[in-house]
C-alpha cells in the first residue's frame, strides 16, 4: 500500500485546529459498473445504466426504462450474514460497505472492537419487499400469507445494522438517514462531524436504494418519467429514470490514515445544509444556494477554487432551472463546470449524491471531468457548462457535490485533493 503524501496546511479560512477527515475506501453499486475500477470507466466513458425493468412488472404503466443494476451477485461480498436476512436494497448496502473497506486497506480483524460511525442514507428502504408482502396478503385475502422473511427485513434501520453485522463491528453508531434524495450527503456529513469532534476515528457513511414499484409509480404519477433518457440542463429534457445502487465512503481521521499508510482518495473538506420547507415538492432556489454558501464556508473555499460542480441534475424542468439559478446566485457568470451524472445512473434516490461524492473523489484522483450524456442542446435557461457527451481531463482539486430533496432538504458537501491546496 503506497504512503500518503505529507499533509498540507489547513485553508486559510477554515479552523487551523480542527481535525482534518480524508477519504480512504470507496464501494460503489451501480447500473454503469460495480467496484471502483468499473465505476470510474463508465465514467469516463460516459456509459448509460437504462435498460428495461425486470425487477417487478410494468404492465399498465407505458413505459419500462429504468437504470437497474445488472447481474448482481451479493454472495460475491456478503459472507457472515444469511442473504435473506437483507432485502435488495440491503445487499447493496452491505456489499458496498465491503467493497469500501476493502478498497480501504482494512479487515475485519482491524475494524474489530473499534469505535465507528455507520451511516446509510435512503429514500425508500426495502420499499420492493413491502410491495411483495402487499400483494401476498392481497392475493390470499389473508395478512398470515405474508412470507415471514420478508416481514423481518423490511425496517429500514437494518440497511446499516447489517453492514455492523457483516463487519464484525460491534462498537458502533448505525444510523439509517431517510432525508429522501439528498440522504447520502447527509450521511457523509454527519460521519464528518463524528470524526472531526473526535468522536471517532472512522465512519462508513454512504446510501442505498434498490428499483421499486412505488418510486417508479409515484414519479409516473407526477409526469416526472422520461420516456427514452435523461437529459439534465437540455432544453429538451422530460424527466428522471429511476435508477438503484449504493456507494458507501470509508470517511477516517487525518492522523488514523497516515498512521496506518493509507492511500488517500480526497479529503473531506466541509459540508451545508438547509431545509426551506417552502413546497412539498418543488425545489426552492434560495435553499438551495443557502446550502451551498454553507458548504463553502465551512470548507474554507472560496468560489474560484471549484473546478466543478457535481449538480443534483435530475432532468426534470423545474429542478434544473432552480438548481443552475442557484448556481448562478452563488457563483455569477463564472460558475464552474457543472455536470449531471444522473444523465448515466439515473435517480438512484438515497444512494444518489453518495454515488455523486463518489464519483467526484475519483475525478480528483485521476484527473478528469465526468460528462453529462444524452446532451443535445442546452435549455437557455440552465446557462451552464455542462461538459457534454464525452469527459475531458483536468487538474481537478476542489469539487462540490450538490443534493436536493422533496421538503427542500439540501446537502452540499465539498471534496479537495490531498496534499497541496489550491490558493484563494
Amino acid at each position: 500500500m503506497s504512503t500518503a503524501p505529507a499533509p498540507a496546511p489547513p485553508a486559510a479560512s477554515a479552523p487551523a485546529d480542527r481535525r482534518r477527515v480524508v477519504l480512504t475506501g470507496f464501494g460503489v453499486i451501480s447500473s454503469i459498473g460495480t467496484g471502483v475500477e468499473e465505476y470510474t470507466a463508465g465514467l469516463r466513458a460516459g456509459r448509460s445504466g437504462a435498460r428495461p425493468i425486470t425487477v417487478f412488472d410494468t404492465e399498465g404503466f407505458g413505459q419500462n426504462i429504468a437504470c437497474e443494476v445488472p447481474d448482481f451477485d451479493p454472495r460475491a461480498w456478503i459472507r457472515n450474514i444469511p442473504l435473506d436476512d437483507v432485502g435488495r436494497a440491503g445487499q447493496f448496502a452491505v456489499s458496498a460497505a465491503r467493497m469500501a473497506v476493502e478498497d480501504a486497506g482494512l479487515t475485519e480483524a482491524d475494524l474489530g472492537d473499534r469505535q465507528a460511525v455507520i451511516t446509510v442514507g435512503t429514500t425508500d428502504g426495502e420499499s420492493h419487499d413491502i410491495a411483495l408482502l402487499l400483494e401476498q396478503e392481497l392475493a390470499a385475502g389473508d395478512p398470515e400469507a405474508m412470507d415471514p422473511a420478508l416481514s423481518r427485513r423490511i425496517n429500514a434501520g437494518r440497511l446499516s445494522t447489517a453492514i455492523a453485522r457483516e463487519l464484525r463491528m460491534p462498537n458502533v453508531e448505525a444510523v439509517t438517514v431517510t432525508t429522501a434524495c439528498a440522504a447520502g450527503n447527509y450521511s457523509i456529513g454527519y460521519g464528518l462531524d463524528a470524526i472531526r469532534s473526535g468522536e471517532v476515528d472512522i465512519a462508513l457513511c454512504g446510501g442505498a436504494d434498490a428499483v421499486c414499484r412505488k418510486a417508479f409509480a409515484l414519479f409516473k404519477r407526477f409526469g416526472a418519467l422520461t420516456p427514452d433518457v435523461v437529459r439534465p440542463f437540455d432544453k429538451d429534457r422530460q424527466g428522471i429514470l429511476t435508477g438503484e445502487g449504493a456507494g458507501i465512503l470509508v470517511l477516517e481521521s487525518l492522523e488514523s490514515a497516515l498512521a496506518r499508510g493509507a492511500r488517500i482518495h480526497a479529503e473531506v473538506l466541509g459540508y451545508g445544509l438547509s431545509c426551506d420547507a417552502a413546497h412539498p415538492t418543488a425545489p426552492n432556489r434560495e435553499g438551495i444556494a443557502r446550502g451551498i454558501r454553507r458548504a463553502l464556508d465551512d470548507a474554507g473555499v472560496k468560489e474560484q477554487e471549484i473546478d466543478f460542480i457535481s449538480a443534483h441534475g435530475t432532468g426534470t424542468k423545474a429542478n434544473d432551472r432552480t438548481e443552475s439559478a442557484a448556481i448562478l446566485d452563488v457563483y455569477g457568470d463564472a460558475a464552474p463546470r457543472t455536470v449531471a451524472v444522473k444523465s448515466m445512473l439515473g435517480h438512484s434516490m438515497g444512494a444518489a449524491s453518495a454515488l455523486g461524492a463518489i464519483a467526484c473523489g475519483l475525478a480528483i484522483e485521476h484527473g478528469f471531468i465526468p460528462p453529462t450524456i444524452n446532451h443535445r442542446e442546452t435549455d437557455p435557461e440552465c446557462p451552464l457548462d455542462v461538459v457534454p457527451n464525452e469527459a475531458v481531463d483536468a487538474d481537478v482539486r476542489v469539487v462540490q457535490n450538490n443534493s436536493s430533496a422533496f421538503a427542500g432538504n439540501n446537502a452540499v458537501l465539498i471534496l479537495g485533493t490531498y496534499g497541496e491546496r489550491v490558493s484563494p
